[in-house]
């Protein structure tokens, strides 16, 4: 991969206490024309920061008095938007990820291959720190919930790297919508958004889609086929419920994601790929991954930022809001006057339990338009399609006694049955102690070790 251009390619701020890998470093990147200034520290390079102006910073994670997580939070405040790579050892792979997770672009594995440095050179290269991003990039993540909030602001700040995103929630809390936030608040915005569910179909069919194939690969293969690393080329690919991607494409896959090149199935000749994969799942991969059923390493390479999505039943406050939002949706899909909720009826909504999150929502305000025969949507009608599904969140009193109840159980459990004891933890008088047992049904006798 030698550059046949004369002028540099751009400035490099190399960082590592290693001077026998700080040399190796600055011939290979010197001989691709790349500007270099190679530092022995982490003081240094802040040093020269505003003198030499890199493009991209490489960096040792381990170093003496400032590491390279430490360098990482330094540039970030001096220098918003700046490329950093991360230099590790195979032992600290999760300390490198803890790096990424921070706003890292990547890392690299010692011994750093020469192939793999100057591919993921150019690619951090040829991605901005920062891009333009639209103000309605997240529009369709409709919230006021603190913390889903600022998991957007995660979201809109990783957007800006090229780093892998691992995306986690139940069923129905909108990964594949933020999915498609980040690849419209990023550098690739422009490129192709393309997403598979994992799980939807058979693993030879999901080999065939995700990595194409040739002409007579197999029966039924009678021309040649693109598959969806092909497709997002210059883009972002979405891998959903990818922990469900059978071990022997996980092999693959993780090829993939080394090299930036894939095979179709039944071809010789592998294909360069430049395409930014997210991933999204409801398992529990670390649990998968002791159980043997997902790769470690492959883990490592999709899981360099996390970001987690809320259930719909822990941002309740945004009900009315998503209520109204689909209502207007709906109502311009079918060009019909927008019909509206009752107010007892958005009550039932807002205290219902929702194990299918958004997309369940979603669901029901459908039904319900489409069953109402009225403009305005009865309590009555949103109560049937609830179902078993009504009325989760507790009222005040309920909510009170069951704090109560658990709090005079856990006395009782540290005295071991011992009222007098409990009641003075409790700070009531022993009378008034024993009529709270009895007003919540609680025995002490049953809290003694016999």
């Amino acid at each position: 991969m030698t550059s046949k251009h004369s002028e540099p390619q751009g400035k490099i701020l190399l960082v590592d206490d290693d001077p026998g890998l700080l040399r190796l470093l600055s011939i290979r990147l010197r001989a691709e024309h790349y500007e270099v200034e190679a530092v022995e520290s982490a003081h240094k390079a802040l040093a020269i920061l505003d003198q030499f102006r890199p493009d991209l910073v490489i960096t040792d994670l381990r170093m003496d008095k400032m590491d390279g997580i430490g360098l990482l939070k330094e540039l970030q405040s001096r220098s918003p938007g700046l490329r950093v790579l991360i230099i590790t050892a195979h032992g600290t792979i999760p300390d490198a990820v803890t790096a990424t997770q921070g706003g890292a672009f990547g890392f690299l594995t010692k011994p750093i291959d020469k192939d793999e440095l100057m591919e993921t050179v150019e690619r951090a290269m040829k991605i901005s720190g920062s891009a333009d991003v639209d103000e309605d990039w997240a529009a369709e993540i409709i919230t006021r919930n603190r913390k889903l909030r600022e998991t957007l602001a995660q979201a809109k700040m990783v957007a800006a790297t090229d780093a892998r995103v691992l995306i986690t929630g139940e069923s129905g809390t909108g990964k594949e919508l933020l999915a498609r936030a980040i690849h419209r608040a990023s550098p690739r915005k422009d490129g192709p958004f393309v997403a598979i569910n994992c799980s939807a179909m058979a693993e030879n069919l999901l080999e065939s889609e995700l990595f194409g194939h040739v002409k007579g690969a197999f029966t039924g293969a009678t021309r040649n086929h693109d598959g969806l690393f092909q497709s997002a080329d210059g883009g972002t690919l979405l891998l959903d419920e990818i922990g469900d991607m059978p071990m022997r494409l996980q092999v693959k896959l993780l090829r993939v994601l080394q090299e930036h090149q894939v095979r179709p199935v039944g071809s010789t000749e592998a294909v360069n790929v430049d395409v930014r994969v997210i991933s999204a799942t409801h398992q529990d991969l670390q649990e998968m991954m002791r159980r043997g059923n997902f790769r470690e390493d492959l883990f490592y390479r999709l899981n360099v930022v996390q970001i987690g999505l809320p259930l719909l039943d822990d941002r309740r406050e945004d009900i009315p809001l998503l209520v109204a939002h689909f209502l207007q949706e709906i109502s311009a899909e079918a060009d019909q006057e927008r019909k509206v909720y009752a107010p007892e009826a958005v009550e039932l909504l807002v205290t219902a339990e929702w194990p299918g999150n958004v997309r369940q929502l979603y669901n029901i305000v459908r039904q319900n338009v489409a069953l109402s025969r009225s403009p305005v949507i009865s309590g009555e009608l949103v109560q049937t399609s609830l179902g078993d599904h009504g009325a989760k969140l507790a009222s005040f009193s309920e909510a009170r006694d069951e704090f109560t109840r658990n709090y005079l159980s856990q006395i009782l459990q540290i005295t071991m049955g011992n009222v007098s004891q409990a009641a003075r933890l409790a700070k009531r008088n022993r009378t008034d102690f024993y009529k709270l047992l009895a007003r919540h049904g609680l025995n002490p006798d049953s809290f003694k070790i016999r």
